[in-house]
């Protein structure tokens, strides 16, 4: 039972929710969308939690879901981009365990996020492309001609795991609502900002539309939460620049995932303690 909670923990902690029923809603927002990526979140949770016991790693941490989440992410990242298949399975456990190893070197230096999930992932992805010849998952999304704000920001709820699916996002957000209801406030803040900054600067309105511009936002909302002014000053800056980031990294040709979450939160914390030593000066 208590590996069971973990593993909804692992699964809720891929939003920084660590509350089991905000796990279960996430779940089932995936399954919603596709059996098959929710049996590969499970999948990679499963993997990366238990390496993390075998290396005898944080017990707490481990209970609270820390290593989990990337492995979650990990897993359906590859079987969103590549049809299922023996290898994709090997590069799923394989990509599980990595992401845990690199948490645990990670979090002795910064706070790691989902960069592990991110590092692992584009070694894969680029692994499997240019050295196995394995073809990507051919997309062929709707188009469109002027922006959702509503669909997108429920998109973009979705998008943070890679499900382009309203009802998804609304599971997604009740899954936050139900642990935070200030976080989820953010969150939904987030989602809004992101898409109109995406629409701002001329991001493709299909991009936008299918939650691409804010489930970056979403993660930086979350991750950077706290109760004061200066905390909503923090997250808006926060938002505007990984959406900036996503926009500048995409037009490279790379497949961002959550790396401008990363870098923009990154720096935020950063700017936040340069700021808060001068203060003390």
């Amino acid at each position: 039972m208590k590996f069971i909670q973990t593993i909804l923990r692992g699964i809720g902690q891929v939003i920084f929710q660590n509350n089991i029923y905000s796990g279960i809603l996430f779940l089932v927002g995936i399954f919603y969308n596709s059996w098959l990526l929710g049996l590969a979140a499970l999948g990679g949770t499963i993997i990366s939690t238990y390496s993390a016991q075998v290396l005898r790693y944080s017990k707490e941490d481990i209970q609270n879901g820390l290593y989990g989440f990337n492995g979650a992410l990990t897993g359906i990242a590859l079987l969103c981009f590549f049809e299922l298949s023996l290898g994709i399975v090997i590069a799923l456990v394989l990509g599980s365990v990595v992401s845990t190893l690199l948490m645990h070197f990670l979090k002795k230096i910064l706070p790691p996020f989902t960069a592990p999930f991110v590092m692992v992932t584009w070694f894969l992805i680029y692994s499997l492309l240019f050295v196995f010849d394995v073809p990507l998952i051919a997309s062929s999304g709707p188009t469109a001609t002027s922006i959702d704000v509503l669909s997108a920001s429920s998109n973009s709820f979705g998008q943070v795991m890679f499900q382009e699916n309203v009802i998804t996002g609304l599971f997604f957000l009740l899954a936050i609502w139900v642990n935070n209801k200030l976080m989820a406030v953010y969150a939904i803040y987030a989602a809004v900002l992101g898409t109109l900054t995406g629409w701002l600067l001329s991001a493709p309105i299909t991009t936008i539309n299918a939650g691409l511009m804010g489930y970056n936002a979403i993660l930086c909302a979350i991750a950077l939460f706290g109760k004061k002014w200066n905390d909503y000053l923090w997250i808006t800056i926060a938002i505007i620049l990984s959406t900036i980031l996503n926009i500048g990294l995409g037009m490279t040709g790379i497949i961002t995932l959550t790396a401008p979450f990363v870098l923009a939160t990154w720096g935020i914390l950063i700017l936040k303690k340069k700021k808060g030593v001068l203060i003390k000066k």
